[in-house]
């Protein structure tokens, strides 16, 4: 179940990321991160009806704000990088930080212990992730790609510490954190209307994909819930290929099976 639900978390993060790229390229990144929110609030609302509660703490509460900066900060970070550079790069990019620094937290600090299945599986979907960006951290829009996965990793690791008992109320208090965040960097600037539902819904996935890393936690290592829900770049750069015809290199094909292997040994570790 554990698997399945960061399976789950990974699909509607890519699909989120790719529909916000392609608004990021045609309004204010910092407006499309601020929507999105407030979509992925309403997303989290109905979420707490689904999911019980019935030891909700301040500190789950905490944690949960604190995975919001963490996602506010990495959303205005990534639009901004999908605005400048190929989707297909950038979302990659973000997605090796997001891996990586909560890996190495949750070993180093949390006392998790994978099997040797599963490190095997976490150790290649790293360079996998490597490999579908290119190898290139120069080109347009790679530096934002890596500092969103610095507000990426803050979010996943500090919504693994809420409580079980809390349900969705964390993703609650991230999603408002995450307004508060992006909210001072819009004040002056107004969306245009038919930028609101389609900004809305990106941000419906996206908090659909946090309320299933949430419930994945509850039945997985976190190690495990965060790489299976970090290997969403294959989404976009799919798309990036279909639908936006960008051109992929041997490494970054060598990389998207890479991915799909570390998913297959993450599944059965």
């Amino acid at each position: 179940m554990g698997t399945l639900l960061a399976l789950a978390s990974a699909v509607s993060y890519g699909l989120s990321d790719f529909a916000g790229g392609l608004l990021s390229r045609r309004a204010p990144f910092a407006i499309i991160a601020l929507l999105g929110q407030l979509g992925g609030l309403g997303v989290a609302l109905l979420a707490t009806a689904v999911l019980p509660a019935p030891a909700t703490t301040a500190a789950d509460l905490g944690w949960g704000a604190l995975s919001g900066v963490g996602t506010g900060l990495g959303m205005l970070f990534l639009f901004r990088g999908l605005g400048r550079g190929a989707m297909s790069v950038v979302v990659p990019l973000s997605a090796v930080g997001g891996v990586a620094l909560p890996v190495l937290v949750g070993v180093a600090f949390l006392g998790e212990r994978p099997s040797a299945l599963a490190w095997l599986g976490v150790v290649l979907a790293l360079p996998a992730l490597w490999l579908v960006s290119g190898g290139d951290v120069r080109g347009s829009g790679i530096p934002d790609g890596l500092l969103a996965g610095g507000g990426i990793a803050l979010q996943y690791l500090a919504l693994a510490q809420a409580g079980p008992g809390a349900g969705a109320w964390p993703v609650v208090t991230g999603r408002v954190a995450a307004v508060l965040t992006i909210l001072p960097l819009v004040l002056s600037t107004r969306p245009r209307p038919s930028h609101l539902l389609p900004a809305a819904v990106t941000g419906g996935l996206a908090a659909l994909a946090l309320v299933c890393y949430l419930a994945a936690t509850r039945h997985q290592l976190v190690v495990v819930a965060v790489v299976l829900s970090s290997l969403y770049p294959a989404i976009p750069v799919l798309l990036g290929i279909t639908v936006l015809r960008e051109r992929l290199g041997r490494g970054q094909v060598a990389g998207l099976g890479a991915a799909s292997a570390a998913v297959a040994l993450l599944a059965l570790g």
